[in-house]
């Protein structure tokens, strides 16, 4: 196997390890000897691969970050999010964030882990900001399609809020797998009922 490979399959081993250690032990408690040891891999390899602890749990959230922007492709079918319909774009937004990598125990543990690190953490707190700007500049352009630039801005603005708050809420519920589906079909209510204020009739 080239050495690139090689390479690429030891650094998604140790992101891996890393979500399982920040879901065990958090990540305050999570260490290089713990990562290392879930990995099946020496400690020194982390420093050699990401320069250290940091650097590793930056390429962890940068992964989470993109796991999502895989998964909108993914709901696009791969012709890109231009080629639908704005109305089928926003329940697209929607269904990414639910999927079942961003409702899976290490998931949601390692993402309530990292934001509460954000607000101590520069360089995570920039990876937040990306990550809710993705998220809004997302809803925003599907819904300027449907409605002028001061309700598109207010509807984005709003649907993100929607969403960040039913995930969190469901992350930390006694029963996330109900939780999460109750959150998506919530969140896609609310996106059809801000559609018909605004006068877009539904789709049949």
């Amino acid at each position: 196997m080239p050495i690139v490979g090689v390479q690429e399959i030891r650094r998604k081993q140790l992101i891996d390890a890393t979500l399982a250690s920040v879901a065990e032990y958090g990540l305050h408690n999570t260490t290089i000897n713990s990562i290392s040891r879930l990995a099946g891999m020496s400690s020194g390899i982390i420093s050699h691969y990401f320069g250290g602890k940091q650097g590793l749990i930056e390429a962890t959230v940068k992964q989470l970050l993109e796991e999502l922007k895989l998964a909108l492709l993914d709901k696009t079918g791969g012709a890109g999010i231009a080629a639908h319909s704005p109305r089928q774009r926003l329940m697209m937004i929607v269904e990414a964030n639910f999927t079942d990598f961003q409702r899976s125990r290490s998931t949601t543990k390692s993402w309530l882990s990292f934001w509460a690190q954000a607000m101590h953490d520069p360089a995570l707190s920039r990876l937040q900001h990306v990550n809710s700007r993705r998220l809004y500049s997302n809803l925003r352009y599907s819904f300027r399609q449907l409605l002028n630039d001061e309700a598109a801005t207010h509807a984005a603005l709003q649907t993100a809020a929607m969403i960040d708050g039913f995930w969190l809420r469901s992350a930390l519920s006694a029963d996330p797998s109900a939780d999460f589906a109750q959150a998506e079909a919530l969140c896609k209510s609310f996106i059809e009922q801000l559609l018909q204020q605004h006068g877009v009739k539904a789709c049949h």
